[in-house]
């Protein structure tokens, strides 16, 4: 029995990153696509198999680890342009803090690889930071913008077009030409002033470079967390998800779970290659290769006359890294859609989309050459090896998520608004 006197105890619940209302609940799931189903999986097992007989078991786990990625991110929604574009537009931080739990996954696997030069295949693992300065720059603002109008990044582009998201093929085309635009005048954007690149290995060791890039992620989480507490954004939107153990198979994943399984498979890139998980120099090669097969000689040009280029030209491109991972991520996407009933071709495309989602890719194609990576190359694949450079290229993205929320809506594309139910 209490005394009269005493306050009644008052528990204070804290949400960490509070939204106006509670997210929707999800429809229920659909049927699952047993005709993409089967497609997909027997093209799954005959490209695997074909790559690995004719081009070596490297290349053929390769492929496999695409198809994991593929089906990781399609099951977890797993969005950078999303990210950004709710950050930017209402201060929901959800997926910005599902990024950190990505890169401090992948970071803490790279590291741990490079330190150790521990690779399966006898190759020397490659750690070297990027250069700093204005092709990183220009380049990483002129590809969030065109990640914005083209509605994807460069995995969620692959993942798209895996699950039937007719409109992002338009993005990928878009893409590949911005990519040979580029190879195409590359003269035009070479000579710009840039500095070498700086690795925190070099000046604090590995274990101080995993140290410092986990410590500069949590406080990322924790800022994220008071912006969002502070603006008070509409939830993310949720998709149709399976429950139990079948969920695994049929979705949708806990965003955060598909961060780390997305981490551990870049950390899987670099044991099998030597090199960190890398998805836009593909289309540049897809578009040169293409060019030959029409007379045209793209080999000439000066970009394709440096060594690595030349060879990676003159190879199949199934001996090229990213293709492998590429294509492996459309036909994991493409599983998962038909395993979770999502898998469905669009066949209306309003044509203001169309236009944003080609300008799109050509912006993403030129930007991403421009700053020696994307989404994937640049940031996941920079800061998780600790160069500097990753970082830079995620401050100038920001800058770059900003202006294209401007131009979405001369194409008739939204952008969340804090009274939405959902963003």
């Amino acid at each position: 029995m209490t005394s009269s006197l005493e306050l009644p105890r008052l528990r204070t619940v804290i949400t960490p990153a509070a939204t106006s209302c509670a997210a929707p609940v999800p429809e229920p799931q659909q049927p699952v696509r047993r005709v993409p189903l089967v497609i997909f999986g027997l093209l799954a097992v005959g490209v695997a198999a074909y790559v690995t007989a004719v081009h070596g078991l490297p290349q053929g786990l390769l492929l496999i680890i695409g198809i994991g990625l593929g089906f990781a991110l399609f099951h977890s929604r797993f969005g950078f342009t999303s990210a950004w574009r709710q950050l930017i537009a209402v201060g929901n931080g959800q997926g910005l803090r599902a990024h950190a739990l990505l890169l401090g996954t992948a970071a803490t696997l790279v590291m741990l690889i490079a330190a150790n030069g521990w690779t399966l295949f006898g190759s020397t693992p490659s750690a070297n930071p990027g250069q700093i300065g204005l092709p990183l720059f220009v380049g990483a603002a002129v590809f969030a913008i065109g990640m914005q109008l083209g509605g994807a990044c460069a995995s969620g582009t692959l993942f798209a077009v895996g699950s039937g998201q007719t409109s992002i093929v338009i993005t990928l085309f878009g893409f590949i030409v911005g990519s040979v635009i580029y190879t195409a005048g590359y003269p035009a954007f070479t000579g710009w002033p840039q500095v070498p690149g700086v690795a925190l290995s070099d000046h604090v060791g590995w274990f101080g470079a995993w140290a410092i890039t986990i410590a500069a992620l949590v406080i990322i989480v924790v800022v994220t967390r008071l912006v969002q507490r502070r603006r008070n954004p509409p939830p993310t939107d949720v998709v149709p998800t399976a429950h139990g153990l079948s969920r695994i198979v049929r979705g949708s994943w806990p965003i955060l779970a598909g961060a780390v399984v997305l981490g551990v498979l870049a950390g899987a890139v670099f044991l099998v290659s030597g090199g960190t998980w890398g998805v836009t120099y593909a289309f540049g090669l897809w578009g040169a290769k293409f060019l030959q097969l029409f007379g045209f000689q793209p080999e000439l040009w000066t970009f394709w006359q440096q060594p690595a280029n030349a060879k990676a030209l003159a190879a199949s491109a199934w001996q090229d890294k990213t293709t492998l991972t590429d294509v492996g991520i459309m036909i994991g996407a493409g599983i998962a859609a038909a395993a979770a009933g999502a898998w469905k071709l669009h066949t209306r495309i309003p044509w203001r989309t169309a236009v944003a989602a080609l300008l799109g890719g050509i912006l993403m194609g030129i930007g991403a050459r421009l700053a020696g990576g994307c989404n994937i190359g640049a940031y996941l694949g920079g800061i998780s090896r600790g160069s500097l450079h990753g970082w830079l290229w995620a401050v100038f993205a920001l800058g770059g998520t900003w202006v294209g929320l401007r131009l979405r809506p001369l194409f008739g594309l939204g952008n969340p608004k804090p009274n939405d139910s959902i963003c």
